[in-house]
């Protein structure tokens, strides 16, 4: 934990809990099987509180939809992957490896556990220096990011919205996998199909579905 957070623990077993993933867990004493779902959901929380500090004040003259579109970008779920994978995680987080996909789709989350574990262990203030030097400015160049405008689904809903055309999304189709779902999106203009696309999400289908329409 000292090389990925710079950090000592003082509790050692908060940082162990955060790396076993559900698919390993051991029932405990008490019927409890214990793995790191209950940190990653306090992480996600810290994470999003802890970007939105950091923006809030780097940004004080910027409006509410700005800084939210930022702090997305930063948290969504490519990029705490990637970030999860920069820093480490990968080595240390316990899954079940018969799935070798699922640690594509997990070091995100472990990611989000060891957020949790850090502001149990050390507070919101050195969770928050965790989150803005380890994280956000050794991988992230705020100033492209906020000039780059990945909301294709906002810019076609503009364009259409001048242009007095009709827009809708819709999900086509939802492939089922044993860990993760495929969605299928499509967007038309005035009843008419003018893009397809795919992700893990529905959101991330909307999107590839506006990119390409």
């Amino acid at each position: 934990m000292q090389n990925i957070a710079g950090i000592s623990p003082s509790n050692i077993e908060l940082y162990r809990l955060a790396t076993i993933h559900s698919s390993i867990a051991q029932e405990g004493g008490n019927g409890f099987k214990e793995s790191n779902e209950r940190l990653e959901y306090l992480g996600d929380a810290i994470l999003g509180a802890a970007v939105a500090d950091y923006l809030f004040k780097k940004f004080p003259y910027k409006n509410e939809g700005f800084l939210t579109e930022i702090r997305s970008r930063l948290v969504n779920r490519e990029s705490l992957n990637m970030l999860a994978r920069k820093i480490g995680i990968a080595n240390i987080v316990q899954y079940d490896k018969k799935n070798a996909h699922l640690q594509q789709v997990i070091l995100g989350n472990t990611l989000e556990a060891i957020v949790g574990a850090i502001y149990l262990d050390k507070g919101y203030l050195r969770c928050k220096k965790f989150v803005v030097d380890k994280l956000i400015n050794p991988y992230h160049d705020l100033d492209a990011l906020v000039k780059a405008n990945s909301n294709y689904k906002s810019k076609i809903i503009e364009w259409a919205q001048r242009e007095g055309k009709e827009i809708r999304f819709e999900i086509i189709s939802i492939k089922k996998g044993k860990n993760h779902k495929e969605f299928t999106a499509q967007v038309t203009v005035n009843g008419e199909p003018m893009g397809t696309g795919f992700g893990n999400s529905k959101k991330k289908a909307e999107q590839d579905a506006a990119f390409k329409a």
